[in-house]
């Protein structure tokens, strides 16, 4: 959660970055020191690696600005060709920002993207011949161990640099695995070796329960994959539009169905789709939905403990449910943001769980007078979790917190609240970009239920965090977004 010049002061701030420091051995470099001097002498040899990387590689790193998403990016030639993620350009228009290490803002046109529907596009800035760029790893040159240093814009905040090593590599998806801190805004941007060059494109594969920022688990496109889509871009085969890009973990065609339809029954078990983050199964279903339908889903289940992730089209992150439907069983109540394919996922809270479910989709759409998002009122969001173990803790308090998501447009004014009768509640309100609109503690002298009302400045994704005003509350609450 970013702190903001421009709102009053946060009362904590759950972001907190850390850099994870990995030493070197004295054998590994041939040198012997007394003992007392060991751990100093580690240190120095780290910080200046990271110095040396940072300074390399941090000059062609760029924040972009797509109107409706932020992310980062790679200049890999001194005439303006930047990499980065499919997901932040896809729905923008032709041109988007994009604000150099010294602070310059370009124009950047979106030139291509994978053929393969993996997250990557191409920007090019004209003009330019003399950029500062990111030379490319060579194909076969990563390795599970070394350091691994990513570069972005997470929360806004440009060009922070965070330290991990490569943790796991998957060769069949394509992946490297890394511990380096990975937030919202570091998407495109690059994950790096100890000599600055570029060996994977940080992504920001969906991850549910965890989208709340860095739980030391992040992936990249590694560089055996980026080079084949660069080969295209350079010789004009690429793609000029995004295409579909499967769901990670993905190996079954996902099922269509239809709103208000009968349920459907499913099963997770062995053969299921496999999600990377926690080994849990899923499965995948697509409806066709128009702007301003509000819908119910609902997944019920008797043998495992339910979990739904609605993507919008283009597999944006709708929203997310664990407990919402009554004991474990998951409920998620949206108003659609536009027309178009939308992909279910059908998922266990944990993972290795199998077992039987119970799947219906319901629109509360009159048939014949579909409202356009601007015109309808009512409930935009209607989510009920519960805080306790297992959630995401703020580091600075130890209070338990949970995420969820909601899309705005400019000049809406919607009312938060956030009730419950277990704990006190504390509300917060971010942007697109992580930073704070507004918070509140206690909506009126002796209730200690939350409530915001705010007319949002811009169109895109909001979120809302739902916590505690200390680390002693814990319980089940309902969050309404209005």
């Amino acid at each position: 959660m970013s702190k903001s010049t421009q709102m009053p002061p946060l009362r904590r701030n759950p972001i907190a970055g850390s850099l994870l420091a990995v030493g070197l051995t004295l054998s590994s470099i041939g040198l012997s020191l007394p003992f007392t001097s060991l751990p100093a002498f580690a240190q120095d040899v780290d910080e200046e690696t990271n110095i040396r990387v940072y300074d390399r590689a941090s000059p062609a790193v760029v924040a972009i600005d797509a109107g409706g998403a932020t992310g980062s990016g790679s200049i890999i030639s001194a005439d303006g060709l930047i990499l980065t993620n499919a997901h932040v350009v896809e729905n923008a228009p032709d041109t988007v920002t994009v604000t150099l290490a010294d602070g310059r803002e370009l124009s950047a046109e979106v030139i291509a993207f994978d053929a393969n529907g993996l997250d990557l596009a191409a920007l090019r800035i004209s003009g330019e011949d003399d950029l500062p760029t990111i030379p490319l790893a060579d194909l076969d040159s990563v390795r599970v161990g070394q350091r691994a240093f990513a570069i972005g814009s997470p929360f806004g905040l440009q060009n922070t640099f965070t330290i991990g090593i490569v943790s796991r590599l998957d060769p069949e998806r394509g992946t490297i695995q890394t511990d380096a801190a990975i937030n919202p805004g570091n998407s495109g941007g690059p994950l790096l070796n100890s000599q600055g060059e570029l060996i994977g494109v940080n992504t920001a594969i969906f991850s549910p329960r965890f989208d709340a920022g860095n739980i030391g688990i992040g992936f990249a496109i590694a560089i055996d994959r980026v080079e084949p889509f660069l080969a295209a871009v350079e010789d004009g085969s690429a793609p000029r539009t995004a295409q579909t890009r499967p769901v990670p973990g993905t190996t079954q065609p996902p099922q269509s169905i239809t709103l208000n339809a009968p349920p459907i029954d499913g099963t997770l078990d062995l053969g299921d789709n496999v999600l990377p983050m926690d080994n849990s199964f899923f499965d995948t279903y697509t409806f066709e939905g128009s702007a301003g339908d509000r819908i119910s889903i609902e997944m019920q289940s008797g043998e495992i403990d339910p979990y739904l992730i609605l993507l919008a089209p283009g597999g944006r992150e709708l929203a997310q449910d664990d407990d919402s439907g009554g004991g474990t069983n998951a409920q998620i109540v949206v108003q659609l943001p536009e027309s178009g394919t939308y992909t279910l996922i059908a998922n266990s809270y944990a993972g290795d769980e199998s077992g039987a479910y119970r799947l219906e989709l319901k629109t509360t759409r009159t048939e014949g007078s579909i409202p356009k998002p601007q015109e309808t009122g009512g409930t935009i969001l209607l989510e009920r979790g519960e805080l306790g173990p297992g959630d995401t803790v703020l580091p600075n308090d130890n209070s338990f917190f949970d995420l969820h998501s909601f899309e705005g447009r400019a000049g809406q004014t919607v009312t938060i609240t956030l009730e419950s009768d277990q704990f006190d509640t504390y509300l917060v309100l971010l942007d697109s970009e992580g930073s704070a609109i507004d918070q509140n503690d206690d909506a009126r002298n002796g209730n200690t239920n939350s409530m915001l009302r705010v007319t949002l400045p811009q169109s895109g994704t909001y979120r809302v965090v739902v916590n505690s005003y200390d680390n002693t509350g814990n319980g089940r609450y309902t969050l309404t977004v209005e």
